[in-house]
């Protein structure tokens, strides 16, 4: 297929939007919710609710795209429904009404992005390296929103964080208008049973590497801008932190396609996790170091950037056809339980030691490492569509 078939910036301009959205949420939403005058265990709570949705959204929503073949369709319904939701917000700040308007908003959001990345997957058919070069467009939309909004935030008050959030859900929806769908085509022969891909040992010890890791993300993704402020770091300062990480992993994109082709799954998986343990301990225990922070933040690209990319891959060599359904558990095994676990966890302990929620955020991700070392397999084999 020639190159110039892959409608590559309108691709681009939803992962562009929907990571903007992510780079609002992450590093402000816990600063809006304490500036509302939310506890650190009610802040876990409505951070966690995200997760929930996460953990059953994306395969309900994987098995209708399966069912219907009309992924497109369905990320356009999720994200209008979510961008509409979400201005309840704008009506009542109380606990359990925040809590309503998340849980529905984000039933929806999450059930965008899996389907999508198969979307972008049945483009680019035969030129899968191509897409980190794509997916680059959201780190780039995460960097923006961080550093810019940050600003921004630091100047008119966290209050305003609600109206960004809802904007870019409003960009999101109109993204998705203009990509149209295209299928994925595989040969007879390479088609197996869902069952028979999940029974296997590799794919569970994947899946589990997956929750165990998001769940070590946990206090970063919940509480790491507040962690920073209590220390005197300025809003400005927390964006570009933030933004570092994320500029981490946008180098590591960019090359992602050279590391693939020269080592194994399996050991760029074993190298990002053990960088990821020691990401950990160096944000629990060095905060106070800006040189610390700066070379925790570079971490980024390993804990998620290398990670996430060789997950993708996983998934498009291991489910085949089944693919929906792959990215669908990923989100809601890692993303969403994983995440909802983390979160959760987080707001317990972080009245007791901030830094102890790292140094167990670290340990958790030592456990993917051990599992990944001991039971990920056939990580080399294909799962190519048919030309």
């Amino acid at each position: 297929m020639p190159a110039t078939a892959i409608p590559y910036w309108r691709l681009s301009a939803f992962y562009f939007f929907y990571f903007a959205m992510l780079g609002t949420w992450l590093p402000f939403w816990s600063l809006y919710l304490k500036d509302l005058g939310y506890n650190a265990q009610e802040i876990g709570y409505i951070s966690a609710v995200v997760m929930v949705t996460k953990v059953f959204a994306p395969s309900l929503w994987g098995y209708l795209a399966a069912k219907t073949q009309k992924r497109i369709a369905i990320i356009r319904l999720g994200s209008a429904i979510a961008f509409f939701v979400f201005l309840a917000i704008f009506i009542r700040t109380d606990f359990w009404w925040m809590v309503a308007v998340v849980a529905a908003y984000s039933f929806f959001w999450n059930a965008v992005m899996a389907q999508f990345e198969v979307v972008t997957l049945s483009h680019l058919q035969e030129q899968f390296e191509r897409y980190s070069q794509i997916r680059v467009w959201g780190s780039v939309g995460f960097i923006l929103a961080v550093v810019g909004f940050g600003a921004l935030l630091e100047q008119i008050g966290m209050g305003y964080v609600p109206f960004l959030a809802a904007g870019l859900l409003a960009l999101i929806w109109l993204s998705s208008l203009i990509i149209n769908e295209r299928k994925m085509v595989y040969s007879t022969e390479q088609k197996r049973g869902i069952g028979e891909i999940l029974r296997s040992p590799t794919v569970i010890a994947f899946f589990f590497a997956c929750f165990l890791l998001q769940v070590a993300h946990g206090p970063y993704y919940t509480f790491f801008s507040i962690y920073l402020e209590e220390r005197g770091y300025t809003a400005t300062t927390i964006g570009l932190l933030w933004s570092l990480g994320v500029i981490a992993e946008v180098v590591l994109f960019m090359v992602m396609h050279q590391v693939m082709a020269r080592f194994s799954l399996r050991d760029i998986l074993l190298v990002s996790l053990l960088l990821t343990v020691i990401r950990w301990l160096m944000i629990g225990y060095l905060t106070d170091s800006l040189l610390a922070l700066l070379v925790a933040q570079c971490l980024h690209a390993a804990s998620f950037g290398a990670f996430h990319a060789v997950a993708v891959e996983f998934i498009r060599r291991l489910f085949g056809e089944h693919q929906g359904q792959g990215m669908a558990l990923y989100s809601g095994l890692s993303f969403g339980a994983g995440g909802a676990v983390g979160a959760v966890l987080s707001g317990w302990l972080w009245v007791y030691s901030q830094s102890l929620s790292f140094a167990l955020a670290s340990f958790a991700s030592f456990l993917a490492l051990i599992i990944c070392f001991f039971y990920m397999h056939e990580t080399e084999q294909h799962a190519q569509p048919a030309g």
